[in-house]
């Protein structure tokens, strides 16, 4: 943003004395001498006194100015604020993974950024990955979780030969590593609540032990990896 200028307009009355007197002594042949010496005496009083004047009214208006910029720039800064928190808290939101639950998809420390306005406009896909509240009974320091949804509203979900099947359909998940895990299910989805996995199988908490998680606790849709730098791109 460019940033604001002041302009600043100068004058002087100084020159102005300065020319009366030198008339005054041209139009007086006798005692020309004694007069011009009085009238440029006058004359350079006046322009001193216009100056000095002159300059308190530049400090001011720089003064002024320099007041203006800095509350132009406190209103851009605080503008700026109010819409950074505005679309954190209702639009987009940044979080980083602190687990191994999502490998190879997400690693340790990976930073995501997440859509909160997704599923106001369409319903939750499944393999969607989405951050989402931890269920109330489930203890942790971590607030929120992601993981990938798996099974949605009244589907029967069943995981056996480290396969997944819904409604007694194999699922195809190629964002999985062959990772293995134990058998589960079958289990109903009910209406309104998600089954939830992480894609590192063996070692994620989900809702193989949770159970399913109600669609109001969806916090957003990870949608772009941005760090680190190298695996940039989207979810």
């Amino acid at each position: 943003m460019p940033a604001p200028t002041a302009v600043a307009s100068e004058s002087s009355d100084a020159q102005t004395g300065g020319g009366t007197s030198n008339s005054d002594d041209a139009s007086n042949g006798d005692g020309g001498g004694d007069f011009g010496g009085d009238a440029g005496g006058v004359s350079n009083g006046e322009g001193g006194d216009g100056s000095g004047g002159d300059a308190g009214e530049e400090e001011d208006e720089e003064e002024a100015s320099f007041a203006r910029n800095v509350l132009e720039w406190v209103v851009v800064l605080g503008a700026a604020v109010a819409v950074a928190i505005i679309l954190r808290t209702f639009v987009f939101q940044a979080f980083f993974i602190p687990s191994e639950s999502m490998e190879t998809t997400l690693f340790e420390n990976d930073r995501i950024l997440v859509n909160k306005v997704s599923y106001r406009l369409h319903d939750v896909n499944r393999g969607d990955v989405v951050v989402f509240r931890r269920p109330d009974d489930q203890p942790g320091d971590i607030r929120d979780l992601i993981k990938r949804v798996i099974a949605l509203p009244g589907e029967t979900i069943e995981g056996r030969d480290s396969q997944i099947y819904i409604n007694d359909q194999l699922l195809v998940e190629p964002y999985l590593d062959g990772n293995r895990f134990s058998d589960f299910g079958p289990t109903e989805v009910p209406e309104g609540e998600l089954f939830m996995m992480g894609d590192n199988r063996d070692q994620s908490l989900d809702s193989r032990r949770f159970g399913t998680i109600d669609d109001d606790r969806i916090v957003g849709r990870a949608f772009f990896l941005f760090w680190p730098f190298d695996r940039l791109g989207s979810l």
